[in-house]
């Protein structure tokens, strides 16, 4: 990708007789977190008090401008602003439009930072306990939104001006932008009720006034052309979401000064496509990607005056572009309108791509040359635009890069794993399902574990203290050795495990403090697996992760846990858990090889984790945790796809889970999304013990389980990891009795929503003190 930029600058600098590049590059979205982490870093400051709300604005300004220059280096066109956000785009909007949760009105004299924050994580003020809004995923990513929260009488207005600001501020660096804001719809539709009897749908004519203000504000500042995000369009919509749609841009567009580039992304607009074609904007979106079978019913449709943007390059993936594909596409839309009325681009926000490949240093060469991260995106998105409007010829040489990378990975031996294959082929239906069914299940490990009713666990990670980061630290730079580094790990684990004891709890963890990440700990030891230095991608707030990059054929050379799961177990008469992480979150939070179905790498992952499962169980660990967090996440957004991806992200489940005894209970752990249409399937996993989050939600997420039986036994989060505040034991007491209003007793666990690595001791300790009073409390109310 370095030999790509450095062709397309020397084009730059060539003259071109007779020629005008008519194409046009846009992006509708940059990477926020900064190539160094830099709003990572500048926001857990602000939190801890280490720096103000000054340094912390100062620091997003640096940020926005540096982005805005690199995309105009890059020779982008049209570069986006309000992108960027402190915490979360759909949390800005809701700030936005003043549709601020009535709790918090309790805080005394908030700044707006105050505020903003106690939305997204919580607060504690004296006496007041505020909880955070409700945080879920965004569509089938790895991002988490903060949820809106619309009352039935919800009024709006102009409360922040933010994406105006910004506009004013690149605009006044020299740098003209087109702002970006969640469209009207997609954010109702995305938010959830306060009222039951009601949907925030139903607000859409109070809501659509801010935004013709904000619109006419942009106007008045200089912007011509605003991109409007409405992603929804890919979903199934029903008939009251499509006259939303429709009420919603008659509107908008009648805003005068202004022309509106809808966007949509992740998926096609198939039966939305009419519907999209006729509102009365100037542009639309399309995502030629996700779904390249779309492409031939826009261009047919597409009314004569409005443009078209291509999103032709994978703003979700980290491969090398292949060139040739991308712009058979792009000449199609430019001999079907004219180049003038085409645009160039990704097909969605980078913001889900790595910064900068070229700050990978540690990769190899043959690996680095078949990647591209968001800066490399924009250098492939310029390569398009000169093939397009100079000719291919111009960039003959960027193309055979693009030829030599595809090439190389289609027959590196590094790709094929012909033992892998075999072991595929060995599979057959007793692999994936336990000896007997959950009820013959349940009493063997009845007898097995003596556990009391309502068993107090946690969901894995205790807090990683900052000696633990800087052992690991000193370990990867050689000043401390492997035996040193282990002997520490060690005291942790006793340490972790005496606390626990002390706390109460029934079923015990080590802690994960061998650990940076729970997918990256064990793509680090399989083979077909590489990892970056700095591919850090926001999944939300400050939280960053680096996912691993599935490259190749995925196979386990060793035992990964046992030893620390082990250790941990000979220190207590308790049971301990052994962690894992199931392979279809593997397979979701890792960027993933796209030369096979996903399907197959992730019976791949599952076999690997399987040998994992089966050898924890011969080293006496009696409780096992698969963790599928991301089981909901990988749910496709249209309903006809559905039942494929069910069935084999289930029967991958199953493979990895299946090769214990009756005696052996299977738990899995999920969160931050919605269960209710998947509940059934969810149960078919046939995990032993089922946790979730659902704090936040105050237990509505146990609405699923009101009308489904699940076979197993739940443990909905009682405690908010994600937020600082330490809750009450009766909180967690009220939580409880909710859950047992749904739950029977004797099915019932009690635990926090996620693991506890981001937290402090000072924090966890009294929070899971109370969790276990709480838990004692019920029992004795109950009397079991």
């Amino acid at each position: 990708m370095a030999a790509l930029a450095e062709i397309l600058s020397t084009l730059d600098k060539q003259k071109i007789k007779g020629k005008v590049l008519m194409a046009v590059t846009s992006n509708l979205g940059y990477p926020r977190l900064g190539a160094k982490r830099e709003l990572k870093w500048a926001l857990e400051g602000y939190w801890s008090g280490k720096i103000s709300a000054a340094d912390l604005l100062e620091a997003g300004k640096e940020l926005r401008l540096t982005h805005w220059k690199i995309q105009q280096a890059a020779d982008i066109d049209v570069i986006p602003s309000n992108d960027f956000s402190f915490y979360d785009h759909v949390l800005d909007t809701t700030f936005m439009v003043g549709a601020i949760p009535q709790r918090y009105s309790q805080l005394q004299n908030p700044t707006d930072f105050d505020l903003y924050f106690a939305m997204a994580r919580g607060t504690q003020q004296g006496e007041i306990n505020l909880p955070a809004m409700e945080m879920t995923k965004w569509f089938d990513t790895n991002y988490h939104y903060i949820v809106p929260e619309i009352e039935k009488d919800q009024t709006y207005r102009l409360a922040s001006t933010k994406v105006v600001d910004e506009f004013i501020e690149a605009k006044e660096a020299g740098i003209h932008t087109r702002p970006v804001l969640l469209g009207p719809v997609s954010y109702l539709l995305l938010s959830k009720s306060v009222s039951h009897d009601d949907v925030p749908l139903n607000t859409l004519s109070r809501l659509l006034p801010v935004y013709a203000e904000v619109l006419q504000r942009l106007a008045s500042a200089g912007a011509d052309w605003v991109q409007i995000d409405e992603p929804c369009l890919v979903m199934d919509l029903d008939e009251a979401a499509h006259k939303a749609y429709t009420d919603a841009y008659n509107q908008l567009g009648q805003v005068a000064g202004i022309r509106l580039m809808v966007a949509t992304y992740f998926g096609g607009l198939e039966d939305n496509l009419r519907l999209s074609v006729d509102l009365p904007i100037a542009g639309l979106h399309v995502d030629v990607v996700r779904a390249p079978q779309q492409l031939d019913d826009v261009l047919a449709q597409l009314p004569a005056e409005k443009i078209l943007s291509l999103g032709v390059i994978d703003g979700r993936n980290i491969w090398h572009s292949n060139l040739d594909a991308a712009l058979e596409k792009v000449q199609r839309g430019v001999s079907a309108l004219g180049a003038e009325r085409v645009q160039i681009a990704p097909s969605c926000s980078l913001m889900f791509s790595p910064h900068d490949l070229n700050l990978e240093t540690k990769l190899d060469d043959e690996l680095k040359s078949w990647l591209a991260f968001a800066r490399q995106k924009l250098d492939e998105l310029t390569c398009l635009k000169k093939a397009v409007s100079v000719g291919t010829d111009s960039v003959a040489e960027a193309f055979e890069v693009s030829r030599e990378a595809l090439k190389s990975r289609r027959e590196s031996s590094r790709t094929h794993n012909p033992q892998v294959y075999q072991r595929l082929g060995a599979v057959d239906e007793s692999m994936l399902c336990r000896a007997h069914d959950f009820q013959t299940r349940k009493v063997a490990q009845a007898q097995k574990l003596s556990l009391p009713p309502l068993p107090t666990t946690t969901i894995g990670s205790f807090p990683q203290t900052a000696e633990v980061r800087a052992r690991r630290s000193a370990k990867n730079k050689g000043s401390l050795t492997q035996a040193e580094y282990d002997e520490l790990l060690k005291t942790e684990i006793a340490r972790t495990i005496q606390k626990q004891e002390e706390i109460g709890l029934d079923v015990l963890v080590h802690g994960e403090f061998e650990r940076t990440d729970m997918v990256e700990y064990f793509g680090e030891r399989m083979t077909g697996i590489a990892f970056t230095q700095n591919g850090w991608v926001q999944s939300y707030g400050s939280r960053a992760v680096r996912p691993p990059i599935i490259f190749g054929d995925v196979a386990r050379p060793a035992p990964m846990t046992v030893a620390w799961s082990a250790y941990a177990q000979s220190l207590t008469s308790k049971p301990v858990k052994g962690m894992l992480t199931g392979p279809v979150t593997i397979l979701e939070w890792s960027f993933v090889r796209d030369d096979q179905p996903r399907s197959l790498t992730c019976r791949q992952l599952a076999l690997a984790i399987r040998d994992e499962v089966v050898d924890l169980e011969r080293a006496g660990i009696r409780v096992i945790q698969i963790d599928e967090p991301a089981f909901r996440e990988g749910f496709p957004l249209r309903r006809a796809e559905q039942d494929d991806y069910l069935k084999w992200a289930i029967e991958s489940f199953k493979l990895a889970s299946s090769g214990v005894q009756d005696e052996t209970q299977i738990h899995t752990h999920m969160c931050y999304a919605e269960f209710d249409n998947i509940i059934e399937a969810i149960g078919r996993m046939d995990a032993d013990v089922i946790s979730i989050e659902a704090s936040r939600s105050k237990m509505e997420l146990l609405d699923a389980f009101k009308q489904y039986q699940y076979p197993g036994e739940i443990g909905p989060g009682i405690y908010d990891i994600h937020s600082p505040n330490i809750p009450s034991q009766a909180e967690m007491v009220d939580l409880l009795e909710k859950a047992a209003q749904v739950v029977p007793i004797e099915r019932l666990w009690i635990n926090p929503d996620c693991g506890l690595k981001t937290r402090q001791w000072d924090q966890v300790i009294p929070a899971l003190t109370n969790m276990v009073a709480a838990a004692q409390t019920i029992r004795q109310q109950l009397k079991v």
